[in-house]
């Protein structure tokens, strides 16, 4: 469609509705023989095409405000995470689904706020240290990116990264200022942020003198490894994002490339691992995730039939389309229920969040954790 769009044969409207509904989950690149860059011509597409564009000025500068100035900015975000705290805990919220009244005044709203995860305290919110020794002898500098959502509502797996990288040798830094990645920008079509924030990410990590940068969300470091074709364009920038592509890794790789230090503890639990797309198809890691796993004494490592298929999450796709996403999501859960596990764990904020609700609906009471606590789990047990 697109090509047909390229050659005149289409205009871009044609295809602007397949594209919004696409998942952006780059299977088709791993299921592709020519080996095609789905994603990257996604993202062409669907600027051509307007995708992302709202129905309304309201809604058009809502989401401006979100993307641009909200969530770039670690200060604003942990504010609105507070008012949140309080809409949850106060009562309102429970009193506001009680009511029944969002769905049929503001459908969409209502959607969003079915999906709202529950926000821990601000004392679990606060900052990492700036610098984390390593444990015995350095194997190296990292700088970790902390995220955006993963700070305000899984704040505990950025500590378990911290803890499980220093005790494997390396030095950890993080910046309590750094902004996001710009993912959910470049996914929602909001082109110019997201290079925004990839300069600053650039020049931070020059600045730093660390060794690697480290990620612990699959769909931020799909992206980060992939700011050079996002600044193919930019003359300051596009050969230092080369650069800074070839220094990016997740936390998988990272550790996966020497056999993890001991002691670790048993941990007699029943694992199944799901793959995030941008994990295992986006960068292609699908085998270091479970190496590690398996080193972990007493853990029974599961395969999932269909683990690499989309949980619905899909960055912003859940809200935009929640009965698809529901639907997708409901085929992960039957899928993850028939191997019974103990813990399911998958290595992306958006997935655990996603799973959290299809596993609170379907009453599955495994929990839903990051691979890297488990590991800080063994260290800790």
């Amino acid at each position: 469609m697109m090509v047909a769009v390229a050659d005149g044969v289409l205009e871009p409207e044609d295809i602007l509705e397949p594209l919004d509904l696409c998942l952006g989950c780059r299977a088709c690149e791993t299921a592709c023989p020519a080996g095609v860059e789905f994603g990257r011509l996604l993202e062409a597409g669907r600027a051509a095409a307007g995708v992302g564009q709202p129905a309304s000025r309201l809604g058009g500068w809502l989401r401006r405000l979100f993307m641009e100035h909200i969530l770039p900015s670690p200060h604003r975000l942990h504010r609105l995470s507070n008012l949140l705290r309080v809409y949850q805990i106060s009562g309102v919220q429970a009193l506001v689904r009680l009511s029944g009244l969002l769905p049929r005044l503001a459908p969409r709203l209502a959607v969003m706020e079915a999906l709202l995860p529950a926000v821990p305290p601000a004392k679990a919110r606060q900052s990492l240290p700036v610098e984390t020794p390593a444990h015995g002898e350095e194997r190296g500098g990292v700088l970790l990116l902390t995220g955006c959502v993963t700070p305000q509502v899984l704040p505990q797996v950025n500590r378990a990264t911290v803890r499980v990288l220093a005790r494997n040798g390396y030095r950890v830094l993080a910046n309590p200022a750094q902004p996001c990645c710009g993912a959910l920008q470049a996914h929602a079509n909001h082109l110019g942020s997201a290079r925004r924030l990839a300069r600053l990410h650039i020049a931070a990590f020059e600045a730093s003198g660390a060794d690697w940068l480290v990620v612990n969300a699959a769909g931020c470091g799909a992206l980060m490894k992939d700011y050079g074709h996002l600044l193919a364009d930019d003359p300051e920038f596009a050969a230092r994002a080369e650069i800074f592509d070839a220094r990016v890794r997740d936390i998988s790789e990272i550790l996966a490339a020497d056999p993890l230090r001991g002691p670790l503890q048993p941990v007699p639990l029943r694992v199944a691992y799901d793959d995030p797309c941008h994990l295992s198809h986006g960068q292609k890691i699908r085998q270091q995730p479970r190496d590690l796993l398996r080193q972990v004494p007493g853990l029974e490592l599961l395969e999932v039939p269909e683990s690499d298929w989309c949980c619905g999450s899909a960055g912003t796709f859940n809200l935009f389309h929640p009965e698809t996403a529901e639907a997708l999501l409901d085929r992960k859960m039957a899928h993850l229920a028939s191997v019974r596990p103990d813990v399911v764990v998958s290595g992306n904020p958006g997935c655990l969040l996603q799973l959290r609700q299809g596993a609170a609906r379907h009453g599955l009471t495994a929990e839903i954790l990051h691979p890297i606590e488990m590991l800080d789990r063994a260290y800790r047990t």
